[in-house]
């Protein structure tokens, strides 16, 4: 089973990955230029530059998502994993990797979707958040659940604290799904047997 990381950022959770022998990663793709390229490059795993150079209202999404899935094609994935990647991708990359597209969010599903997932539960006042781990679909943090975990929130917690607690717990997390997923230990929608 052949995976692909999609990445943008310092390239944590693409390093948690790369740590695990039992992670088949035969290509990054990048939206921007980021430090998850030299984290790529380091463990000798090629990269896809698709750089994304619109940020306006009038972004062309779908056919950004198009020079995505055609970057992507000739790798032959079967499975995909977003890793901080930046740019919401559209419905041609969910045709070409049904069910196969993973994602990890800073909150325990469904409560506190999309970009400001810490920040909102700490405005909510719980005492417990998390991380999810699923299944990238259309609708933002929608997907099926395919693992969770708690994160206690601290008295005196800030939305820097608590966020890299969670992302300590998703740098394990994540990589560890992932690799039951390759080990056919856990199951996904539509991911080949």
């Amino acid at each position: 089973m052949r995976v692909g990381v999609l990445a943008s950022g310092r390239g944590t959770i693409l390093e948690a990955m790369l740590d695990r022998s039992d992670l088949p990663i035969a290509v990054v793709l990048v939206d921007r230029d980021c430090a998850a390229i030299a984290v790529a490059t380091a463990a000798g795993v090629p990269v896809e530059r698709v750089i994304r150079t619109d940020f306006s209202p009038d972004f062309d999404r779908v056919d950004y998502t198009h020079r995505v899935v055609d970057a992507l094609g000739p790798h032959h994935l079967d499975v995909l994993a977003f890793a901080g990647f930046g740019t919401i991708l559209d419905k041609p990359i969910h045709d070409a990797y049904p069910g196969r597209i993973l994602n990890t969010h800073p909150a325990l599903l469904p409560a506190f979707k999309g970009w400001h997932a810490v920040r909102d539960a700490l405005a909510a006042g719980v005492k417990v958040t998390g991380c999810t781990v699923h299944v990238a679909t259309l609708e933002v943090d929608e997907g099926p659940i395919v693992a969770q975990e708690t994160v206690p929130v601290l008295d005196g917690d800030t939305e820097v604290t608590l966020h890299e607690r969670i992302k300590t717990v998703e740098r394990r997390l994540y990589p560890d799904v992932l690799a039951r997923i390759v080990r056919r230990e856990l199951t996904i929608p539509n991911v080949p047997e």
